[in-house]
């Protein structure tokens, strides 16, 4: 979530997190982070969000921030245990970054420099690393614009997705950027405001009850947690930067060859060579 105001997540959370083993099977843990500022409060568990006194906390508890990033596991590569439960998190630039992503990555091993290490054994961790490596590669200790990064993560991200499903959001605290090979949805509440129901859960809120004409909210998912509100689909190879809750780039990156590659697999013949 990046929104315009400091917002609380629990409506979109308390839907969200039912897909951890009552209307989906993404059971593995859990985890979410609130930003304040450069820092931000991150709680995971390797429970699952269903069950997690951590996740109920969340639900119930109105913290506000202007970016969240949330993520409910469904394990492919590394065991479940509280180190390989996403959002990761490490230090660039003197900020926090958070970093969740839903999809599979094959024999994904980038060269690191040491200055990021996984501590957990997920391809995820291992690609947040290699993104920041990147960074850092590209603008040295000096740290960059949102725009400037976004145009380097637009480089980047197709790279990785050739080894496999690379659906993910990061953010520094400033901005969210968010990319998709297969499979997320975006909305925007603003004024006026409207009422939202919850696909996973029978419940309803008028947010024009309680915003003002201030607010205004961007919302990204795997898929849409409401089923009255309009949500529009990423399409394969998209990057999206949202700040103050609202797309302010958007680009392509090698669209008809991920789809190519997505409908035959057979196509990719991507050698570590190839990549680095």
């Amino acid at each position: 979530m990046n929104c315009a105001t400091p917002t609380d997540i629990t409506f979109s959370f308390k839907g969200f997190s039912q897909r951890a083993g009552i209307t989906s099977d993404h059971s593995d843990g859990f985890g979410i982070a609130f930003f304040e500022d450069k820092a931000c409060r991150l709680f995971v568990d390797n429970q699952s969000a269903v069950e997690s006194p951590i996740a109920e906390l969340v639900r119930n508890y109105p913290i506000k921030s202007r970016n969240v990033i949330a993520h409910i596991r469904k394990a492919t590569q590394g065991k479940i245990t509280l180190e390989n439960s996403h959002p990761f998190i490490r230090e660039l630039w003197g900020r926090q970054w958070i970093f969740a992503h839903n999809g599979d990555l094959h024999h994904f091993d980038p060269p690191l420099t040491g200055r990021f290490t996984p501590i957990g054994n997920t391809d995820s961790e291992r690609a947040f690393c290699y993104l920041l490596d990147q960074l850092v590669e590209h603008f040295g200790y000096t740290e960059p614009s949102v725009l400037q990064v976004f145009a380097v993560l637009e480089q980047i991200s197709p790279k990785v997705a050739e080894f496999g499903t690379f659906n993910y959001c990061l953010s520094n605290g400033q901005a969210l950027f968010s990319y998709a090979t297969t499979k997320l949805h975006w909305l925007v509440r603003e004024y006026p405001f409207k009422a939202a129901r919850l696909i996973d859960l029978d419940v309803e809120v008028d947010f024009s009850q309680v915003t003002t004409s201030h607010d205004r909210v961007a919302v990204i998912t795997t898929e849409p947690l409401t089923q009255n509100e309009q949500w529009t689909s990423y399409q394969a190879g998209e990057m999206i930067l949202f700040q103050d809750g609202k797309p302010l780039k958007h680009a392509q990156t090698h669209v008809e060859r991920l789809e190519r590659e997505l409908k035959n697999p057979e196509l990719k013949r991507i050698t570590r060579a190839d990549q680095y």
